[in-house]
C-alpha cells in the first residue's frame, strides 16, 4: 500500500509541479550552475542510489582543491528553493523510481556510513523518503543524534497514518520556513561520529 501510495502521489505531484519545475530549472541554469544535483546516497539496506536534486551551490574550492564550506557557496537562488524545499522537486522522480518513498528517514552521505552506531544503522532498514519523522520534528536544527533516533523510531513504528501526519507536518514546517539550518550553518555540519 505504501509504494502505492508514493507512486500514485509523486505522479500526481510531476503533473501539477511541471511548470514550477520548467522556471526552476531555467532559474538555475541561469546562474550558470549544472541544472541538477545528481549524488550517490544511501538506500534501503545501505544500497547506493543516485539522488536528484536541484543545484543550489557554487562549485568553489579553495587553495587545496577542496570545497569551501556550504555557507560560501550557498547562492541567493539556492537560498531561496531550499527556504521553501523547492530543490527537492527532482525527487519525485526517485520516488517513481522506488529509490525513495514519500516519507522515510532521509537519505545521507555515503561516507557516514561507517560512522554509524549499531543502534544508528537500522535507520536503513526503511526505505528512505524525501522527508521523515526527524524533519517533522525539527529538520536541520535537531542534533545528528536526536534526528537518528528519531530515524529508529520511525523504522520501529511506521505506519500508512503516521506517514500521512509526517507530510502534513513537514507542508506545515516548509510553510512556516521552520529549521532550514542548525545555527550558524547553511544546512547541518557534517556528522563525523558519536562521541564514544
Amino acid at each position: 500500500m505504501k509504494r502505492v501510495f508514493d507512486f500514485v502521489f509523486a505522479l500526481m505531484a510531476l503533473s501539477l509541479l511541471w511548470p514550477v519545475i520548467l522556471v526552476v530549472m531555467f532559474l538555475v541554469r541561469c546562474h550558470g550552475k549544472p541544472v541538477f544535483l545528481c549524488q550517490r546516497r544511501p538506500g534501503l539496506y545501505g544500497k547506493p542510489f543516485y539522488i536528484y536534486k536541484f543545484s543550489t551551490m557554487l562549485l568553489l574550492y579553495d587553495s587545496k582543491g577542496e570545497l569551501l564550506p556550504d555557507k560560501e557557496r550557498m547562492t541567493v537562488l539556492g537560498t531561496f528553493l531550499r527556504k521553501y524545499s523547492l530543490d527537492e522537486m527532482p525527487q519525485l522522480f526517485n520516488v517513481i523510481k522506488g529509490d525513495l518513498s514519500l516519507v522515510g528517514p532521509r537519505p545521507l552521505l555515503m561516507e557516514y556510513l561507517p560512522l554509524y552506531t549499531q543502534e544508528q544503522a537500522r535507520r536503513h532498514n526503511a526505505r528512505p523518503g524525501i522527508t521523515g519523522w526527524a524533519q517533522a520534528n525539527g529538520r536541520n536544527t535537531v542534533s545528528w543524534e536526536d534526528k537518528f533516533k528519531l530515524d529508529v523510531w520511525y523504522v520501529d513504528n511506521q505506519s500508512f497514518w503516521l506517514d500521512l501526519k509526517i507530510l502534513f507536518q513537514t507542508i506545515k514546517k516548509v510553510f512556516l520556513r521552520a529549521g532550514i539550518s542548525a545555527s550558524g550553518e547553511a544546512t547541518m555540519p557534517r556528522f563525523t561520529g558519536t562521541p564514544k
